[in-house]
């Protein structure tokens, strides 16, 4: 490949855009992360005027969806998270326990997972079935780059290396339909949440758990962009690889 097929080469062009758009997009992601910590701390300490605690309205929840889940405690904060293989919620310990508006806000959306699972949510059921063939191709995302690289894979125009061009876009795929996936599963386990929260909860405080789970939505946005970016690069050099085979 020259300078001149930038203009010339789509497939090359492609992964120019890509790889200038890499850095950008990572630095993008870290910001959002820092907005869901910031955002969090920032509610966390902004009392229910209820008083009652995260775990308690996450059960109202799930009473008034005719849910019935148990809870169970995890380490680290905003490491919250519904497991439907068992049937549980885990809450951390800035949110368990805690009568702030942020931590309410938390518990209830993962409360609205549960819900999700409860009444078959066709997002969250696509998700869990997609969990096991994304974690196994996941794990050979590495080997496959560590190989292909040994035996090929810098260059797109060697047999060996198109073949760890094409299982890459493979693994790069699955994990784009996981992540195309969970959006609308977080989004809509929020919407439950906050439509909820509004019942029995003043509308200063709803807004406040609205911003905490915004942000954290975002995150999965900025994961879907990453993903969908590395997808995009291995497309390219596939492209790359058949161009230059037609020639």
């Amino acid at each position: 490949m020259t300078f001149g097929d930038l203009f010339t080469d789509p497939a090359y062009r492609l992964y120019t855009i890509c790889a200038l758009l890499f850095i950008p997009f990572f630095i993008i992601s870290i910001v959002v992360q820092m907005k869901v910590s910031s955002t969090f701390n920032k509610y966390n300490v902004m009392p229910c005027s209820s008083g009652i605690d995260a775990k308690t309205y996450a059960r109202n929840f799930l009473l008034q969806n005719g849910v019935n889940v148990s809870f169970t405690s995890v380490s680290g904060s905003l490491t919250d998270h519904f497991n439907p293989k068992t049937g549980t919620i885990a809450l951390s310990d800035s949110v368990r326990n805690s009568a702030s508006v942020g931590a309410i806000g938390v518990a209830c959306h993962e409360a609205g997972h549960a819900v999700q699972h409860a009444k078959k949510y066709f997002f969250s059921s696509a998700r869990l079935a997609l969990v096991p063939i994304v974690n196994f191709a996941s794990g050979l995302l590495w080997p496959i780059f560590i190989i292909g690289f040994v035996l090929g894979f810098a260059s797109p125009y060697t047999a060996v290396g198109k073949v760890f061009i094409i299982a890459g876009l493979v693994v790069m795929g699955l994990s784009l339909l996981f992540s195309l996936v969970t959006l609308p599963t977080e989004f809509d386990a929020s919407r439950r949440a906050l439509k909820y929260l509004k019942t029995c909860m003043p509308s200063e405080e709803v807004a406040g758990a609205r911003k905490v789970l915004t942000a954290a939505a975002m995150t999965y946005v900025a994961s879907f962009m990453m993903t969908s970016l590395q997808f995009l690069m291995f497309l390219a050099r596939l492209l790359m690889s058949m161009n230059r085979n037609s020639r």
